[in-house]
């Protein structure tokens, strides 16, 4: 899933922040030049305007847009959005005055002086924050960026994302689709800081086993676009850019138009979330996180003792996970299987119960804590059993949900190994952010054998995600856990 953008506001809630710092410092520093080193909040007028400045610069923000493209502007034009919304703050709170008749008990020459400091202030630490934001985000970034392009136009290309890398790219590597032959794997040919890793042939192979969240096709109007790539890269859910002249190569659904850098691009992704949207999910997940965080204290509590008297060792099991758009981190549970569990798997592959092995499920697994087979054969489940039926097992995972790793509801991370066997369509089912949860557990997994079932279920999710429908999973996925139907 893919988030177009933030409301200017909130986008820049940093910058808001700082300027309400600096009007709060104006503020004061206008007060003791008026009247002296004296406390300027124990008159309640110029006290209650402390809050009510606060309020102003929120209004000014929201309404105003006082930060649209803050990050885009010349010194000169910055210092003119400053001036003007320095003058609706002076304007505003004068408003304020004479309506609750305030004016009269307040000193003029605290209000413009307030406006007078405030212009170099702010001035001063919005240039210094810009400048702290282009070097942080030159190389480093929330979203993993790969670019594909000409040897002649690489080294102009990645200069142009880094002096204009709003949304927080990270430059994972570059594609030259004219190289001929094979690349220096080891990453050793360099543009710009910025390791080659493929070439036309091999790039949907190398994007299979890393982490990329996008791609950006940038070619001369005169180079022929590579449809088949982008094609590729479309299958596996990756959102792809190109430039806007070179439309006719993507396919019509789920396409924006936006910059990238100092391009005009198209912008295409198997599904879109607004920021309103994204806000309402991440606050869920991290209600739902802080709650469940707290059960699993709580849990560990009774269920330590009990794992650990069967079989000797650490209650929480890690594991590496391949989250969204191959993304790895460590997923946390309680442990139900013996710590030898991971050596032992390869012993019973041959039972897996999903076709193809992309996926690994066994009806009755010895490597459970506190299972066994009797001498006539008969399998016997034990402590670890109970814990993964009635999903205890899962409730560490709300420790990932709050750190951002996972969402309450998404798709099921895979592991390391079975997604180094994803063929492309595979890989799109992590577009989204993983979840403890989600449309295929709701649906009978246990009786969910092909793995292309799953993966049609998980698209089914990411494609019509929503937040109401995000609830209707986890309401569901209660119901399941409590009637005792099957685990998350």
């Amino acid at each position: 899933m893919y988030q177009k953008s933030t409301k200017g506001w909130l986008k820049h809630l940093d910058f808001i922040l700082l300027d309400v710092l600096c009007l709060q410092i104006s503020y004061a520093l206008a007060y003791l030049t008026r009247h002296g080193f004296s406390n300027p909040y124990a008159n309640i007028v110029y006290r209650n305007l402390v809050v009510v400045l606060i309020l102003i610069e929120l209004v000014t923000a929201i309404f105003f847009e006082s930060y649209k493209n803050i990050l885009k502007r010349s010194l000169s034009k910055e210092l003119a959005q400053l001036v003007k919304q320095i003058c609706m703050i002076e304007l505003l709170t004068t408003f304020y005055l004479f309506t609750v008749k305030d004016g009269a008990l307040f000193s003029r020459t605290v209000l413009y002086l307030t406006g007078i400091y405030q212009l170099p202030i702010s001035m001063g630490v919005r240039l210094l924050w810009k400048r702290y934001l282009k070097n942080s985000r030159a190389n480093e970034g929330k979203r993993s960026l790969l670019l594909i392009t000409t040897e002649d136009m690489a080294a102009a290309l990645i200069d142009n994302i880094r002096n204009y890398n709003y949304k927080s790219f990270r430059l994972v590597g570059i594609t030259l689709l004219d190289l001929d032959g094979c690349w220096p794997e080891d990453g050793l040919l360099m543009i710009n800081g910025i390791p080659v890793v493929s070439d036309a042939v091999h790039v949907a192979d190398w994007a299979c086993n890393h982490w990329v969240d996008e791609v950006f096709f940038a070619l001369d109007s005169d180079d022929t676009y590579p449809a088949e790539i982008i094609k590729d890269f479309e299958e596996m859910g990756v959102v792809v850019h190109t430039k806007l002249a070179e439309a006719s190569y993507m396919s019509e659904r789920g396409q924006i138009i936006e910059r990238l850098g100092g391009y005009a691009v198209l912008t295409r992704s198997v599904s879109y979330v607004t920021s309103r949207q994204q806000i309402m999910k991440r606050s869920l997940d991290i209600l739902g996180g802080l709650v469940g965080s707290l059960l699993t204290l709580l849990l560990a509590v009774f269920i330590g003792p009990m794992i650990w008297l069967k079989s000797p060792g650490p209650v929480f099991f890690a594991q590496e996970r391949v989250g969204r758009n191959g993304r790895r981190f460590k997923m946390y549970k309680f442990r139900s299987m013996y710590p030898d569990a991971e050596k032992r798997k390869q012993e019973l592959l041959a039972k897996n119960k999903v076709d193809g092995g992309l996926m690994f499920k066994l009806e009755e697994d010895p490597r459970i804590v506190g299972s066994r087979f009797d001498d006539a054969g008969n399998y016997h489940k034990g402590i670890g059993n109970r814990i993964r039926e009635t999903s205890l097992d899962e409730f560490p995972q709300f420790f990932n949900v709050l750190k951002g790793d996972m969402s309450l509801v998404g798709t099921r991370p895979p592991t390391v190994e079975e997604y180094e066997r994803y063929e492309l369509h595979h890989r799109a089912r992590l577009a989204a952010k993983p979840g403890i949860t989600g449309l295929w557990q709701i649906s009978g997994r246990s009786n969910i054998t092909d793995f292309e079932e799953v993966v049609k279920l998980d698209m089914e999710y990411i494609q019509d995600w929503s937040f109401a429908r995000d609830l209707k999973i986890l309401f569901k996925t209660v119901q399941i856990v409590l009637r005792g139907e099957g685990s998350m």
